[in-house]
C-alpha cells in the first residue's frame, strides 16, 4: 500500500467478520424471522455465501496484504475456519469463545489444531469472566503449545454498535475490564502472547502499565479510539501514539482498521488517521512497517 513513507505491506490484526451465522444468532436474541430483511434494514449487505471472496476484493481494491478475520459470536470457528480455508495466504483466522462453557477447551482446540486458527478471542465484560478465573488455565496452556497463538483480550469500555441498532440490551459487567487483571496471568504463562485493543479502550494508563511489566503483552490500535473522551485533558490520537511509543515501543504495536461489515468494507479512514498520526511523529519507514503488520505476522509466526 501507498503510504506516506512509501510501499508498505499492510496487515490487519484486527477485523471481525460478521458471517451470515453472526446475523441468525442475532436474529435469534431479536425474535427476528427474516435474517436477511433484519440485515438490510440496517443499511447493511446480507453476507454472501462466498464471503471470503468478498473480504479478498475488498482487501485487494486498498491493497492490504493479510488480515485477522475473527468470529463475532462464541460458537462460530466454523465460519472463520471458512474463510481461512478459502484463502490462506490473506486471513488469520480467529474465534471469540465462551471459556466457561462445557466444551470449552475442545472448542479451543479444535480450532487450533484442525481449523488452523490463529487468535482465542476473550471478552470478560461480554461474557462475565475474570481472566484470572482458574478454569482458562488450560486455554492459555493450548496456545502455550504452538507458536503463532495469541490470546486476544477486550479490556475496558465495551460498546456493540449492531447491538444498540437493532435494539438489544448489552449488559456488560465493566468491573472485569481492567488490563492489569492479566498482570498475573501474562506472568504465569510467558509463552503466550496477549493482545489487548484499542489501547485498552479507556484504561489506557493501565494498559501501558500492564505492558511496561509484561513483556508478553501487545496493544492493537484499532478503531477510532474514541475512548480518547473519558480522559482529562484529552489527548489527541498522535499523542496516544507518542505515549505508547514511549512505553511500549513500536515493536509491540498492531496496527487494527476494527472493518466488521458491508458495503463499509475495509476501514481506510482508521488507517489514514493512524499512519498521519505516526508520519508526524516522525517514525522511520521500518518502524512503520513494523506497526503496520510486521509485528502481527512475527506473532503469527509468518
Amino acid at each position: 500500500m501507498q503510504t506516506p513513507w512509501g510501499e508498505i505491506a499492510v496487515h490487519d490484526a484486527h477485523a471481525h467478520l460478521f458471517s451470515y451465522s453472526f446475523f441468525e444468532a442475532l436474529a435469534r436474541q431479536k425474535g427476528a424471522d427474516d435474517v436477511p430483511a433484519m440485515v438490510e434494514s440496517l443499511g447493511w449487505e446480507v453476507p454472501p455465501a462466498n464471503l471470503a471472496r468478498r473480504w479478498v476484493t475488498e482487501l485487494d481494491k486498498h491493497g492490504v496484504s493479510t488480515s485477522v478475520l475473527m468470529s463475532s459470536v462464541p460458537g462460530d470457528e466454523t465460519a472463520a475456519a471458512h474463510v481461512v480455508r478459502a484463502a490462506p495466504d490473506r486471513f488469520h483466522g480467529y474465534f471469540m469463545l465462551n471459556p466457561l462453557a462445557e466444551d470449552a477447551v475442545e472448542r479451543a482446540r479444535r480450532a487450533f489444531e484442525e481449523s488452523g486458527l490463529k487468535g482465542l478471542c476473550l471478552f470478560p465484560a461480554m461474557l462475565r469472566f475474570s481472566v484470572q478465573d482458574p478454569r482458562l488455565t488450560p486455554l492459555y496452556g493450548l496456545a502455550a503449545e504452538q507458536r503463532g497463538r495469541v490470546v486476544f483480550v477486550h479490556m475496558g469500555v465495551l460498546t456493540v454498535g449492531v447491538r444498540a441498532k437493532l435494539g438489544l440490551p448489552s449488559k456488560f459487567d465493566m468491573s472485569l475490564s481492567n488490563p492489569m487483571d492479566l498482570y498475573g496471568v501474562a506472568l504465569d504463562h510467558p509463552d503466550v502472547n496477549f493482545v489487548l485493543p484499542h489501547f485498552g479502550a479507556g484504561y489506557f494508563r493501565e494498559a501501558l502499565m500492564l505492558c511496561d511489566l509484561a513483556p508478553n503483552v501487545y496493544l492493537d490500535t484499532s478503531s477510532s479510539n474514541g475512548w480518547v473522551k473519558y480522559l482529562t485533558p484529552r489527548p489527541t490520537l498522535t499523542q496516544v501514539f507518542e505515549q505508547a511509543l514511549e512505553v511500549v515501543g513500536h515493536e509491540r504495536l498492531l496496527f487494527g482498521s476494527d472493518s466488521s461489515f458491508f458495503p463499509r468494507g475495509w476501514n481506510r479512514a482508521v488507517f489514514d488517521a493512524q499512519a498521519e498520526a505516526l508520519w508526524t511523529l516522525g517514525l522511520s519507514s521500518e518502524q512503520a512497517q513494523a506497526i503496520f503488520g510486521g509485528n502481527l505476522l512475527r506473532l503469527l509466526g509468518r
